[in-house]
């Protein structure tokens, strides 16, 4: 296979993107808007209850953003009546049949009629999510999305961005494979997702009965969903959900009815851009980029994880770059191979969560953060507790010894102390909880073969220095001293994180 123009193909397309005010969907959209301004129209499917409000969010979280920047000095005085004539915003819900549209909506209609190209990036990404959540989007939203395509009637290609920790806590090469329907990680029988649908709805039901409080349904829900994951061999809630809408797609696909292909593409842990349309754009605190906080503000002093593991990440304009890529291959030659790409860096060019902690402490010592006080945060290098046996034993010394000193404090002086005691309590479940979640990629053992996404870069000819997804370009020290971290305290640091 050999790939012409992306921007040609891209040229007088009309293309529906899902979950418009995400992270990747906004870089995605600003990038076809600059590159290729003859594109004709990008509907933007967004929650929203109407109109007015879809308004509001397409100013305050998508063009408002320092994102539109170079778009906007491009196009001047142009620039409004420009994303005018080509967004189109569509207020909708994924995780509701027909996509939340109006049986008798125009604009529904509308889309059936004119659309070209489906990208599917509405999500949640939170590994904590509540289960009903989680599910509502993360895989029924795929059913969802594959249904209303089947009623686009010049549609030549779906493409549903997953996560290539699908794998769970996969170990060794982890292929560009497929998940069948059903079938759990671990060998364990009985997956279903209608069955986990049912389950999740009873769940529900008997908590309204008993009278349970929203936030008492919340913890319940994020508690079955932690539950139900862990019993298939997934470690959270948000790629269990993930890897069970793959499970959808493959299921639609063997029908042999949608007549285009379904595009799978899972990157790894994304980061801020390499370059396009700047260096160093990012938004939200996003795995590492948790961390970084923490430790620039001088909030974290240890670290729990393999110093020599590898720690897989992709910044996000490569991701966009691979997502336009794959469209333009399976729309315009129908491509080979199973339609599965692994936008990811692990085997081309791995990075170790040693070299995080490097750059970590030379770029806050270099450029400390200054706190409210207007005072320099001076940072160490953090300890590493290099497996669960070391973190139990540090958060006993340090924390529980000091709770149950609070505990016996607290009867001897009549609940004196109980304020502090509940506070420190709390505290500590939130650490034990977010190493519960985390801890299987602090120690993560695989690494993601990629060979359908170095068939896709080998057979783009043209426009590469536009639509560049190789990992190798990357010198990691550079990435992370000069364009990451500035980035995440620009964006990040000073936006009340």
């Amino acid at each position: 296979m050999e790939l012409g123009s992306i921007l040609h193909f891209l040229q007088d397309k009309t293309i529906l993107i899902t979950g418009a005010t995400g992270f990747l969907a906004k870089i995605l959209v600003e990038k076809i808007l600059r590159v290729q301004p003859n594109v004709n129209k990008l509907f933007l499917l967004l929650r929203a209850a109407d109109a007015k409000s879809a308004t509001h969010r397409l100013q305050n979280e998508i063009i408002g953003k320092d994102l539109f920047r170079l778009l906007k000095e491009n196009l001047g005085p142009n620039f409004n009546s420009f994303i005018a004539q080509k967004l189109t915003l569509v207020p909708g819900d994924i995780s509701r049949q027909d996509l939340g549209l109006d049986s008798d909506s125009i604009l529904k209609q509308q889309i059936y009629d004119e659309t070209h190209v489906i990208i599917n990036l509405a999500a949640t990404t939170n590994f904590d999510e509540r289960y009903d959540i989680s599910l509502g989007l993360n895989t029924f939203g795929v059913k969802h999305v594959i249904n209303f395509s089947k009623k686009c009637t010049k549609l030549k290609v779906l493409v549903h961005v997953s996560t290539a920790y699908v794998c769970g806590e996969g170990e060794g090469l982890i292929m560009e494979k497929p998940y069948e329907m059903g079938v759990s990680l671990n060998g364990v029988v009985g997956l279903d997702i209608d069955a986990e649908h049912k389950l999740i709805r009873h769940n529900l039901t008997h908590l309204q009965h008993l009278g349970a409080t929203e936030n008492e349904i919340k913890i319940a829900m994020k508690d079955l969903g932690i539950t139900r994951a862990k019993k298939y061999g997934w470690p959270n809630t948000y790629v269990m959900t993930k890897a069970m809408g793959e499970m959808i797609v493959e299921e639609e696909k063997g029908k042999g009815d949608l007549g285009v292909d379904i595009v799978i593409v899972r990157p790894s842990i994304v980061t801020s851009t390499f370059k396009d349309p700047f260096p160093g754009w990012a938004e939200g605190v996003r795995t590492i980029d948790s961390l970084a906080v923490a430790y620039g503000k001088g909030k974290l002093t240890c670290f729990l994880g393999d110093l020599n593991a590898i720690v897989d990440v992709i910044p996000a304009d490569m991701v966009v770059n691979a997502i336009l890529v794959a469209t333009a291959a399976h729309a315009t030659h129908r491509a080979n191979g199973n339609g599965i790409y692994h936008v990811t860096s692990s085997v081309r060019n791995p990075l170790r969560n040693w070299n995080l902690q490097d750059v970590g402490y030379r770029y806050f010592t270099a450029k400390p953060w200054i706190n409210k006080d207007g005072k320099a945060v001076k940072v160490g290098k953090c300890k590493v507790l290099s497996n669960m046996d070391s973190f139990n034993r540090h958060m006993f010394l340090r924390y529980l010894l000091l709770l149950k000193g609070l505990q016996l404090a607290n009867t001897a002086f009549c609940h004196f102390f109980q304020g502090t005691y509940l506070d420190l309590n709390r505290k500590i479940q939130i650490v034990l909880r977010l190493v519960d979640l985390y801890k299987p990629y602090l120690f993560f053992k695989g690494v993601f073969d990629d060979i359908n996404t170095h068939n896709l870069r080998q057979a783009l000819l043209m426009d590469t220095h536009l639509f560049y997804f190789d990992p190798k370009l990357i010198h990691w020290d550079d990435y992370f001293l000069n364009t990451h971290l500035p980035g995440v305290v620009k964006y990040i640091f000073n936006n009340n994180y």
